[in-house]
């Protein structure tokens, strides 16, 4: 066996081990439920080897579905009188809202939406009934979710969806949203636990610091404001006129943003596909949101931002998000070009295992540390495939090959250190394997 062919046996084992039957966990112990941009990477590689099993996986996730059309992040259960005793479910306690599926227990929050581009992907491994019924099946729903965003999370009617917490950008920590949230005086209860210098005890208590480093996750404070936050959206029923009529955390996402737009040409390809037509107002704001992409431009210092949704200011922190206009497929060659510069610059988002979260330059920069500067092999994935629509296809070559070898040389981790390529994070981690098969298997 080559050393190809090792490397793709050994990522069908990472998912077979982590298969739970109807979905798949991102990483044993550590992540024991299902997330929506986990599982539709997940259906991109498994699309390859049980076409069957990654439809599964997306409809596994359909089932969570809320009934205004939102698709939660995680689907933590079975909504049972054991389960909503029990203190992680009671975080999130989703059956207070009168829109969450009544089987299940839910978060009350989404994440980037991916879905529709892991339903094109499976669609594209078969004949046109097959791909004809698929797109059936899953359309009213992916139709829902973006309708929901635009409803819900588009309320000026601007064309860019807003996220209510760090964790639906799924960039987690990223810093454009810790600087934001640090803005805000932190509640009473924070700051003394923060002055009682405490952090060696809270983590005793937080499950990625029981398996993982903590000088890898976000600090204890950090961790305790992306609580509260959360513990204010549950006060409030996950109720978004009543969370942003008082809200610590309302931010234009450029991710999020980047990939719904892409979602979005993918949504009207489906609809095309099976002769359905889309309403003229959908219509309108996709259109809408493909030029509102470009309010997110700085022209100072040629990058893209986030936006916070109150005061419209762009949120300067530089961060991998500026290169995931790339993917959205719809910014200007010009443009394209200005990013990929950044893309080959050593001290910018060039290092020799690249894409780091954060610029090499940044003063946020740490090698390990989550959100704040490894590299990703998700938003690798994102980037090749923007690169390849804007015809940098020697660069998406380079990105495919180096990221291959740094998995090669150092298993499928959640995530890396861009300067020596050495794993971080859980082992063994799901998305890591699915996109490395994809990207063997494309």
């Amino acid at each position: 066996m080559n050393q190809t062919t090792d490397l793709l046996a050994a990522a069908k084992k990472v998912l077979k081990d982590n298969d739970q039957g109807s979905f798949t966990i991102p990483a044993a112990g550590l992540y024991p439920h299902q997330w929506l941009w986990d599982s539709c990477f997940i259906a991109i590689g498994l699309r390859h080897t049980d076409l069957d099993r990654a439809k599964t996986e997306i409809l596994s996730l359909l089932r969570g579905q809320w009934a205004n059309g939102m698709l939660p992040n995680m689907i933590l259960g079975d909504n049972n009188f054991l389960n909503r005793r029990s203190p992680e479910y009671r975080i999130w306690k989703s059956w207070q809202n009168p829109n969450s599926p009544a089987k299940l227990i839910t978060s009350g929050i989404t994440q980037p939406p991916l879905i529709a581009e892991a339903v094109i992907k499976i669609g594209a491994g078969m004949n046109t009934t097959e791909r004809r019924n698929w797109y059936q099946a899953v359309f009213p729903a992916l139709l829902a979710y973006h309708e929901w965003l635009y409803r819900e999370r588009d309320p000026r009617n601007e064309g860019l969806v807003l996220q209510i917490h760090p964790w639906e950008t799924g960039l987690d920590n990223t810093p454009p949203s810790i600087n934001e949230i640090r803005k805000h005086s932190l509640p009473l209860w924070i700051s003394l636990l923060k002055k009682a210098h405490v952090s060696p005890i809270i983590n005793l208590f937080r499950r990625d610091t029981h398996r993982i480093p903590s000088s890898e996750r976000l600090d204890a404070s950090d961790a305790l404001v992306f609580y509260s936050i959360q513990r204010r959206l549950r006060k409030k029923n996950y109720d978004i006129d009543k969370i942003l009529a008082h809200s610590l955390f309302a931010v234009e996402d450029l991710t999020f943003n980047a990939i719904f737009i892409s979602a979005n040409q993918h949504l009207v390809e489906i609809a095309d596909f099976i002769n359905i037509k889309l309403s003229d107002d959908l219509l309108n704001k996709i259109k809408k949101s493909k030029s509102a992409l470009e309010e997110l431009w700085d022209p100072h210092t040629s990058q893209y931002y986030s936006r916070d949704f109150v005061t419209r200011k762009l949120l300067k922190e530089s961060s991998i998000a500026t290169l995931l206009p790339l993917y959205a497929g719809t910014i200007s060659k010009e443009r394209a070009k200005q990013l990929v510069k950044m893309l080959e610059n050593n001290h910018l988002f060039g290092p020799s295992y690249p894409v780091p979260s954060v610029p090499v330059s940044s003063a946020w920069f740490k090698p390990i540390l989550y959100w704040q500067g490894p590299t990703w092999v998700n938003t690798n994935w994102l980037i090749i495939d923007g690169l390849e629509r804007n015809g940098f296809h020697d660069h998406a070559n380079a990105l495919t090959e180096s990221t291959i070898e740094m998995v090669k040389n150092s298993g499928f981790s959640e995530y890396f250190n861009p300067l020596t390529g050495e794993a971080a994070g859980a082992q063994n981690f799901s998305w890591t394997a699915a996109l490395i098969v994809d990207l063997l298997k494309s």
